[in-house]
């Protein structure tokens, strides 16, 4: 039995991230689905779209809810073509006897180059001449901050953080991290105080909701830039509002917020102090292609009877539990 897989991405979204050479190389494992609705797919009608399919391979605006898996009596596995997968209710998953994946950050070199691209772009201005420039003015020649004098400081030291402080040193910058999980990670507060630029790498987490506020913002140098690459409940939006109104931040560099699909809110990005990228740090067809191909594999592995990599849930995916009994894939009646 060939194995029946249903991609969720809209035709937008598979251009930019999914693409044509990871379809091609799904279709050797699979029989491939397409949502041909021109929607984004949720709940029930994501269910009655994929009905029939053993797998979902879901873009990260598509969910994995308890409805979803409570109508897919077919479904075996979803797959979330990125890292993410907190819009995945894994435990409603796992209740169902469903199987989730994640695919591997394949965006580490992409956004560690956005976010050194914005720095640059704040103490140098480079945003304002060009805008000036393009509306026919004139602009000020503006003092700039030399990157090569400068210290970085980066709180989250994951892979991207990692990327980013190499990149950094070699351009001659003194770099500090703070990381709970680092033995070595410098204090929040004294990173703050030291740092020209702070970059937000830290993960979202209920402990981390608000670490950038009125009281972080205080606390770091006068005339200091912010930059966040991470998540936007990581900010506290009128904290930052306050900060650079009263001059406190020279400016920010912002490509994640609180507005839909994790952008930036309006209300900042609008600023003349602020630099504002709509969510686009992991964009880029390398780092789309890699987590694309992740679930090539992972359907190849579902195809073949064996527990895919990336998989978060396998102790609870009863369902597939059948398919590594048979090495095919099994339907199922309507109650999961």
């Amino acid at each position: 039995m060939t194995l029946r897989v249903f991609l969720a991405h809209t035709d937008a979204m598979f251009e930019g991230y999914y693409g044509e050479r990871a379809l091609a190389a799904l279709s050797e494992h699979a029989e491939v689905v397409r949502n041909t609705t021109g929607q984004v797919l949720a709940g029930r009608a994501l269910a009655e779209a994929a009905a029939g399919c053993e797998a979902i391979i879901a873009d990260r605006a598509t969910p994995g809810t308890a409805e979803t898996f409570m109508h897919a009596p077919d479904l075996v596995a979803f797959h979330r073509c990125a890292v993410d997968i907190s819009t995945i209710d894994v435990a409603a998953a796992s209740a169902a006897g469903v199987l989730v994946t994640q695919a591997t950050p394949g965006f580490v070199d992409a956004v560690a180059e956005l976010g050194i691209g914005l720095i640059v772009d704040l103490v140098r201005g480079i945003t304002d001449a060009a805008g000036a420039y393009r509306a026919g003015r004139e602009p000020e020649g503006r003092m700039g901050l030399q990157l090569s004098h400068a210290t970085l400081g980066i709180v989250g030291y994951g892979r991207i953080g990692q990327r980013l402080a190499e990149i950094a040193r070699a351009m001659g910058m003194r770099v500090l991290v703070n990381d709970p999980a680092l033995v070595e990670s410098v204090g929040f507060a004294g990173l703050l105080a030291e740092s020209h630029v702070v970059v937000c790498l830290a993960p979202a987490l209920p402990q981390t909701e608000n670490l950038f506020g009125a009281e972080a913002f205080a606390a770091m140098k006068r005339g200091a830039y912010f930059v966040n690459l991470a998540r936007g409940q990581l900010v506290d939006d009128a904290a930052l509002e306050g900060a650079l109104e009263s001059g406190q931040l020279a400016g920010a560099a912002l490509d994640v917020g609180r507005a839909m699909d994790q952008r930036p809110a309006m209300r900042l990005a609008r600023r003349a102090d602020v630099i504002a990228t709509p969510h686009i740090a992991g964009l880029t067809r390398e780092a789309a292609e890699h987590q694309a191909m992740d679930t090539v594999r992972q359907v190849a592995a579902l195809a073949a009877g064996r527990m895919p990599d990336g998989a978060m849930n396998a102790a609870s995916a009863r369902r597939f539990c059948r398919v590594l009994s048979t090495g095919s894939p099994l339907h199922f009646s309507a109650q999961p």
